[in-house]
């Protein structure tokens, strides 16, 4: 992985990270936050797994390619249960994740 491809993939952690804080926050001011609870969560573990990986990456880790994998895993899922809601904050975070997602892949 070249040194631009490495900055690639850290601005793309980086967006997704953000997307994820953005959509927890506005998910904890909605109406039904019970309702939003699976979605809180993941955007929890996803924003959390992208900072792991972008730690991993910085210190070119050997395991950088189960970590991406991971990584990959856990962005699809936040992707699906946003998805499942109609918010703005929720499709712009499934996008995100979806974005990240793929681009793991290309690590893993």
């Amino acid at each position: 992985m070249s040194h631009q491809e490495n900055q690639q993939l850290i601005q793309t952690l980086h967006e997704c990270i953000a997307a994820c804080n953005h959509c927890f926050d506005a998910c904890l001011q909605e109406d039904n936050v019970k309702m939003m609870a699976d979605c809180i969560k993941l955007d929890r573990e996803c924003a959390d797994m992208c900072a792991f990986f972008e730690q991993a990456l910085m210190k070119n880790t050997k395991y950088k390619k189960e970590i991406a994998q991971l990584c990959a895993q856990v962005c699809e899922d936040c992707a699906a249960e946003c998805e499942k809601h109609e918010h703005d904050h929720c499709k712009e975070c499934a996008e995100a994740c979806r974005k990240c997602a793929e681009a793991c892949k290309q690590v893993a």
